[in-house]
């Protein structure tokens, strides 16, 4: 039977856990592995979106290139960038799930704990108000007793220091011996979920992001200023001079792993992230590189306004006269800023000189395709209409067989057949 003993508490004690290993969000798949699998269904799921708009010739006035520019300005085939994306991703797949067997298991059960911690984190700040109220000539302990008079308890215990009386919880230690414990305020504990469940989750999101920024940054200027770098390995996702979603990770192999897959994995890593906040970093790092590539400027995307870093400015840096700014991706242009690398020339007459250039292109290939197609002389042509009678009389009908020359196809890459004949 537990038995009041007088025990001396300077703050709430903390409560104790058990841990277990954490169940999988998607049983039987790992976590580690859905984190894997994710980015590579975002990828391929919104750029079949953009692919679908672009292809049906939808929303032809947010476009930054026409479908000219993208049959004529383009060095590489699509079924290439497809190659590549994919061998990509296996790459980041396969450096990916090697990683995970140096991770620690993952466990849940000491959330309360961990709450609690930061609750008296936040009791032991108050301690600080009295004397810097004091600096500034007020009375604290006055002014918390008056609080207090007020009806204001839980204002008046923080100015006091974190002194809550009247709040205390009654604990049954080891021995069996019941005894009166002080506790956390509500907002105490309020507080410290939301630090724990979502700002210090936000705070790693951000130091992910920026991680990944700042590694990208500078390598991605370090492959632009080298030549070796540039021809050896970056030339070749600017064989896309007219970028599309689905070439966002069209890279050089080892690129690739060293430019996204190792950014990311530092990013991770450094941060602290669980494989559950890998899942939101790892898609979200994803989504954010292929609106970055869509070719679309949507005044409705929220990717498109989110930050200064969207397809417009990447865009410029695909351009032979912008390869030397913008190098910032994918997220803030911080670094573009600082160290004065972003575009600050004029755009408009130059996207409109490209334009202009592809189209006049692709007129006179339809010009020359129709000057090599092969005459029909008008006897011959005449020869190809002949009516059929059938024997059966007065009653026959007459069907009119006539062989045509096939018109001009318009080409691949979704250059509708209205451009071809302008």
């Amino acid at each position: 039977m537990a038995v009041n003993v007088s025990v001396a508490f300077d703050l709430p004690p903390l409560p104790t856990y058990t841990l277990s290993v954490r169940e999988p969000l998607l049983p039987p798949v790992p976590d580690n592995v859905v984190a894997l699998i994710l980015p590579i269904i975002a990828y391929w799921g919104l750029s079949m979106v953009y692919h679908f708009i672009d292809v049906n010739g939808y929303f032809e006035q947010y476009r930054l290139h026409t479908p000219a520019e993208v049959l004529k300005r383009n060095k590489v085939t699509r079924w290439e960038v497809v190659r590549d994306v994919i061998l990509q991703q296996v790459i980041q797949t396969i450096a990916g799930y090697g990683m995970s067997y140096f991770d620690a298991t993952e466990t849940v059960g000491r959330e309360e704990y961990d709450v609690a911690v930061w609750a008296t984190r936040l009791r032991l700040l108050q301690r600080a108000i009295p004397p810097a109220l004091g600096l500034v000539g007020v009375d604290a302990a006055g002014l918390a007793k008056s609080m207090s008079q007020s009806g204001h308890t839980m204002l008046a215990g923080a100015l006091a220091g974190g002194s809550y009386p009247g709040v205390v919880q009654s604990l049954i230690l080891e021995s069996g011996a019941e005894v009166v414990a002080p506790a956390f305020a509500r907002w105490e504990v309020a507080v410290a979920s939301f630090i724990y469940w979502y700002f210090v989750p936000a705070l790693q999101f951000l130091l992910a992001i920026s991680i990944v920024d700042t590694w990208q940054y500078f390598l991605h200027r370090a492959m632009h200023l080298n030549r070796w770098l540039y021809v050896t390995f970056h030339s070749r996702h600017h064989r896309l001079y007219v970028p599309y979603a689905f070439g966002a990770l069209y890279n050089h192999p080892v690129e690739g792993f060293l430019l996204d897959t190792a950014g990311t994995g530092i990013g991770f890593l450094v941060s602290g992230m669980t494989n559950r906040q890998a899942m939101w970093f790892f898609t979200c790092s994803t989504i954010k590189t292929v609106d970055d590539h869509c070719g679309y400027a949507f005044p409705w995307d929220p990717l498109q306004h989110f930050t200064s870093n969207n397809a417009a400015y990447h865009d410029i840096h695909h351009q032979s006269w912008g390869i030397k700014t913008n190098f910032s991706q994918p997220f803030f242009i911080f670094w573009d800023r600082l160290l004065n690398t972003q575009w600050k020339g004029e755009v408009k007459l130059r996207y409109e000189r490209a334009r202009e250039s592809a189209q006049k292109q692709v007129d006179m290939d339809a010009a020359q395709a129709k000057a090599a197609a092969p005459a029909v002389p008008v006897i011959e042509q005449r020869e190809h209409e002949r009516v059929v009678v059938s024997p059966e009389g007065p009653a026959t009908r007459t069907r009119l067989r006539r062989k045509t020359v096939d018109s001009l196809k318009g080409p691949s890459h979704a250059v509708p057949g209205s451009v071809l004949h302008n």
